[in-house]
C-alpha cells in the first residue's frame, strides 16, 4: 500500500495549480488555445454540450476553452470552500458581474466606506438605475453595519484593508451577520488574496479579486475573478455568461505564468513594504502611516487576528495640507512610477484624497489634525527596499524646494 501523501504547501500548489493533464496534454503549461468555433465530431456531440455547462465541454468560444479552463480550475484550487471560479476581462467587471447575480430590484446593498472607487461608481450608476438602493457603512462600526440592515437588504459589499486607507474590518463577524440576516457577503479580496486570507472560510459568500494585480504581477494584462460555492458560482456563471462576458486565452496563459510565483512576489513585497512603512514613521514630514502590518497600527490586531499574508499596498497621510508640496514629493521620485494600479513587479505612488468619495465615516479620521489630509498610496514592488527609501528621501527633500 503507497503511502498516504499530506496535503500540499502553498507554494506547491502554486507549482501545481490548474496542470491537470486534461488542460496541459503532454507539456508543462496549457496551450493558449485560440478560438471562437469548437467544431463537434456529429450531431449527437452538438446536442450532448448543449445540456453541459461546466468548464472541460467544448461549446463556443465565451465559454472558454482548456487555457481559461485552467487559469479557473487553479484559482478554485487557491480559495478553499470554493466550488468554481468564473472569469471576467477586469477586476471592476468581476465586481459589477458578481453583484449583478446578487441583486435583484427593490433590494439594497450596503457598501463598506472604504471601498474603492469604482465599486462605489457602480452602487451609485448602475445598480441604481436597476432601482437597487445602496447605502454606505462605516467599516469599523459593527453596531452600525448591524443597524444599516432593513428587510430589503440582499447584500453586503466588503473591502479588507480598504485599498487607500487600510481599514482592516471584522470581516468574521460581518459575514456572519449577514448570513443570519439572509444576505449574501461579498468581498474585494485582492490586496491579500487567497493565500493571506481565505475569504470563504471566514464566512463570506463570494470572494472577488483583480487578477490585473498579484497573480498577473508584471502589469501587462486585465483580468478579474468572482470564487464562490455551489450555489452562488452557479448564478455567477450564468449572469456572465449572459453578458458574454469572456477573457482572452493569451491573457489567461499569462495570469498563469503570473500564478507562479505569485507567493514569492507577494513574501518579497510585504518584507519591503513593512521595512519601508517603518522608516516612513520615523519622517518628520509624515503624520501617519497606515499600515495594518505593523504593530501599533488601529488595524493591526484584526490583520494579524484573521490574516496569514499581505502584500505591498500602503499608505501613509503627510503632516500638513500643502498640495504643491506633496506634488514636487511625487514628481521627484524616479523609481516610483505615478499611477493606477498595484501588485507588479515595479513600485508606484499614488496621491489621494478620500475626502470627497466618503459619505459614513470621516477624513481625515477622527482625533487627526484637520490639516492632514494628503495622502500618498505606494504599492511596493521588487526592488532592492534601499534604494526605494532612497527614492524616498529624494521626494521629501523636494517638499521643501520653493
Amino acid at each position: 500500500m503507497s503511502k498516504q501523501r499530506p496535503p500540499h504547501r502553498t507554494a506547491t500548489r502554486l507549482v501545481e495549480a490548474g496542470r491537470d493533464k486534461r488542460w496541459t496534454g503532454p507539456v508543462v503549461n496549457p496551450p493558449v488555445w485560440r478560438a471562437s468555433t469548437h467544431l463537434y465530431e456529429s450531431e449527437a456531440d452538438r446536442k450532448a454540450a448543449l445540456g453541459d455547462n461546466n468548464d472541460g465541454t467544448f461549446y463556443y468560444g465565451r465559454r472558454g476553452a482548456p487555457t481559461q479552463w485552467a487559469l479557473a480550475e487553479a484559482l478554485t484550487g487557491l480559495e478553499p470552500g470554493a466550488h468554481g471560479t468564473v472569469l471576467y476581462p477586469s477586476g471592476v467587471a468581476a465586481i459589477a458581474g458578481a453583484l449583478m447575480a446578487v441583486l435583484r430590484p427593490d433590494d439594497v446593498l450596503l457598501v463598506s466606506d472604504n471601498s474603492y472607487e469604482p465599486s462605489r461608481n457602480i452602487a451609485r450608476g448602475l445598480l441604481k438605475k436597476w432601482g437597487i438602493e445602496h447605502r454606505f457603512f462605516d467599516p469599523l462600526d459593527l453596531e452600525a453595519y448591524r443597524a444599516a440592515f432593513c428587510d430589503k437588504t440582499r447584500a453586503v459589499w466588503l473591502e479588507s484593508p480598504g485599498s487607500l486607507t487600510m481599514e482592516v474590518c471584522d470581516v468574521p463577524a460581518m459575514a456572519a451577520f449577514a448570513r443570519e440576516q439572509g444576505a449574501v457577503s461579498l468581498i474585494d479580496n485582492t490586496w491579500a488574496t487567497s493565500l493571506g486570507f481565505p475569504a470563504l472560510e471566514h464566512g463570506c459568500d463570494i470572494s472577488v479579486t483583480s487578477l490585473t494585480k498579484h497573480v498577473s504581477g508584471h502589469s501587462d494584462m486585465m483580468m478579474g475573478s468572482a470564487s464562490a460555492g455551489e450555489r452562488w458560482y452557479r448564478a455567477l456563471r450564468l449572469t456572465s455568461q449572459q453578458l458574454g462576458q469572456v477573457v482572452s486565452p493569451d491573457d489567461a496563459s499569462l495570469a498563469l505564468r503570473g500564478l507562479r510565483t505569485m507567493g514569492l512576489r507577494l513574501e518579497q513585497s510585504t518584507a519591503s513594504a513593512v521595512e519601508i512603512a517603518q522608516w516612513l514613521k520615523t519622517r518628520p514630514e509624515v503624520a501617519h502611516v497606515l499600515c495594518p502590518m505593523l504593530p501599533g497600527d488601529g488595524s493591526y490586531g484584526l490583520w494579524q487576528r484573521d490574516f496569514t499574508g499581505a502584500c505591498g499596498l500602503f499608505s501613509f497621510v503627510l503632516k500638513g495640507g500643502d498640495e504643491a508640496a506633496r506634488a514636487r514629493f511625487v514628481d521627484a521620485l524616479e523609481l516610483f512610477g505615478i499611477g493606477y494600479s498595484w501588485g507588479g513587479y515595479e513600485s508606484l505612488a499614488l496621491p489621494f484624497d478620500p475626502a470627497s468619495i466618503r459619505a459614513a465615516t470621516e477624513w481625515p479620521r477622527a482625533g487627526w489634525d484637520p490639516e492632514d489630509r494628503l495622502g500618498v498610496r505606494l504599492s511596493i514592488g521588487l526592488e532592492d527596499p534601499k534604494d526605494l527609501v532612497a527614492d524616498l528621501e529624494c521626494g521629501f527633500a523636494a517638499m521643501k524646494e520653493l
